[in-house]
């Protein structure tokens, strides 16, 4: 399996500094997400009893990593998503509407159709979910969730930056959030693949996020779907805004 390194990247910290970074980094966002969200954090299973039907197949074609344990008579599978198990915790742990948890969860999805610097067969992400009232199933609430992602995201860059001078060479994360449907984005670029307007639009609009990414487009073509809107948010931010990624920039050549 090769590994894949995107052209031109750099890394600002050695091996042992970025490692440090990213154990700093994690610890850092999940006090500011939790804080900022009020959530709770939960460890969560790495493997499931198959017969529980907790394990999301995704989207409907993905192998789950299937193993026998013979002491117990079972048959277990790698976790592929949290989804499911997320509102049996809320429930079991008693939670309350404008309360959630989070955990870092790690699964393995063995048929990821690309495998490059953004994706992997191993999985190590966050994840969350929290209980609301259903007077706050709106877009005013969606907006105000988002934009507390963002300032968690922002407020742990700020302090990486203090902490690893490196760090500073690298633009800081725009706070102020863009909102925009994914219908508005084909309108605007008709003659644009989604993600080519993704991208188009967020050269201008640096922290985007797109409302409606799920939904099928009236030209009959669908963005990337995303098990929870609220991570597309986290991911437009990172990933989007931050190419290169916190502790790298591209390298150039001075003449």
């Amino acid at each position: 399996m090769n590994t894949y390194i995107p052209e031109g990247y750099k890394s600002l910290l050695g091996v042992y500094d970025t490692q440090k970074a990213i154990g700093l980094l994690k610890r850092l966002f999940e006090d500011q997400l939790a804080a900022k969200l009020n959530l709770f954090r939960v460890s969560a299973p790495l493997f499931l009893e198959e017969a529980s039907g907790l394990n999301d197949n995704l989207n409907g074609y993905e192998r789950p990593v299937l193993f026998d344990i013979p002491q117990a008579g079972k048959e277990a599978q790698v976790v592929q998503s949290l989804a499911k198990w997320k509102r049996m915790a809320l429930h079991r742990y008693d939670f309350y509407p404008g309360k959630g948890l989070y955990t870092d969860m790690n699964a393995i999805r063995r048929d990821e159709d690309v495998l490059d610097n953004l994706h992997s067969v191993y999985v190590d992400q966050w994840d969350w979910e929290k209980i609301i009232e259903s007077s706050d199933r709106n877009l005013d609430y969606l907006k105000s969730t988002v934009m507390d992602i963002v300032a968690a995201v922002c407020d742990t860059q700020r302090t990486m930056r203090a902490i690893y001078p490196q760090l500073q060479v690298l633009p800081e994360l725009e706070r102020q959030v863009t909102f925009v449907t994914a219908q508005e984005l084909e309108d605007r670029y008709p003659d644009l693949t989604p993600k080519e307007r993704e991208h188009t639009f967020v050269r201008e609009h640096h922290t985007t996020f797109i409302i409606g990414i799920g939904e099928t487009l009236i030209k009959g073509t669908s963005m990337t779907v995303f098990s929870d809107a609220f991570t597309f948010a986290l991911l437009i931010v990172v990933l989007v805004v931050k190419p290169t990624g916190l502790f790298g920039e591209k390298a150039t050549d001075k003449v």
